[in-house]
């Protein structure tokens, strides 16, 4: 077991932060009972290791994460990208304070963050999963996929399963309870993951509008799956999300627009920057925490 310190630099919550998690369906996260810690296992990028990791934040607000596995050099930048803590934070109430709608929102939900997808390599592969299909079901095959070619690791004696590694998921491709289709999608991002490509530091270098277009090259990410992988596999922290409908009726509603385009409500969101990734998971993380059970992820899913 190692420890890690992550910096925090502006307000965060780990605890409302769990709960968004506890209700975004990809993850299917059961939550930590009654310890207010967060307990996660996934391959760390570029190597191919396993590691579970026991997260928790003191009264002072450090952020203190237990590894079990090896910790290798790669591993706090990926923890603290998961967690939206790679991103000074520091302005974000002031760009909430500008915005009287969202600053509402931003009260009731205090030091949320994002939590991403591990890496933008598992991101892709939700999108290849979900496509066709609710996301509960596609949830449900994304669990059987990791708790059979995935590892196990115990963190605070709870059993958890990894997503497996792109090595393992590329050898395992037939043998993945999906279509032939989606099978071949799932080879070929594992793949593109071996080859550099969905590497997470390479798309955040990259200019916004080029990450996107270089994940559109890849089998079965169209515009909605290529701004997932890159908001919320990449953990870029400013982009606005011009493919997501549910964000859109959100926005209309809170905003009280009838009908707006996707320019305008692009307009409102600039007044976000440069956290308008954050803002757009903050309307979604209070729009499904009021909306019926379609809304919180019934739904079918677009690729």
């Amino acid at each position: 077991m190692r420890s890690l310190r992550l910096p925090v630099r502006g307000p965060f919550s780990l605890a409302e932060s769990t709960r968004f998690l506890e209700g975004f369906t990809p993850a299917r996260y059961r939550g930590s009972p009654g310890d207010g810690g967060l307990r996660l296992a996934f391959p760390v990028e570029g190597t191919g290791e396993t590691v579970g990791v026991s997260v928790r934040q003191d009264r002072d607000g450090a952020v203190l994460a237990v590894v079990d596995g090896d910790v290798s050099d790669r591993l706090p930048a990926q923890l603290a990208r998961i967690l939206s803590l790679d991103v000074d934070g520091a302005g974000y109430p002031d760009v909430l304070a500008s915005d009287p709608v969202v600053h509402e929102l931003a009260a009731r939900h205090q030091g949320l963050r994002p939590v991403c997808f591990f890496s933008p390599y598992e991101a892709a592969c939700w999108a290849v999963l979900a496509q066709r299909t609710s996301m509960v079901s596609a949830a449900a095959v994304k669990e059987r996929i990791a708790e059979r070619h995935g590892k196990g690791r115990r963190v605070d004696g709870v059993e958890l399963w990894a997503f497996p590694s792109a090595e393992r998921l590329r050898a395992a491709a037939d043998e993945l309870p999906v279509p032939e289709v989606k099978r071949s999608r799932l080879r070929a991002l594992a793949e593109a993951t071996m080859d550099g490509r969905l590497d997470a530091t390479r798309l955040r270098a990259l200019r916004v509008e080029d990450a996107l277009a270089g994940v559109r090259e890849l089998p079965g990410m169209g515009p909605f799956s290529a701004e997932l992988v890159v908001v919320r596999g990449a953990g870029a922290p400013d982009v606005f999300p011009t493919n997501e409908g549910r964000l859109h009726a959100a926005m209309a509603e809170l905003y009280g627009l009838v009908a707006p385009t996707v320019s305008e409500l692009g307009a409102v969101a600039e007044h976000w920057s440069p956290y308008r990734s954050w803002v757009s998971v903050l309307i979604r993380a209070h729009h499904e925490a009021h909306a019926g059970p379609a809304g919180r992820g019934g739904r079918r899913s677009r690729g």
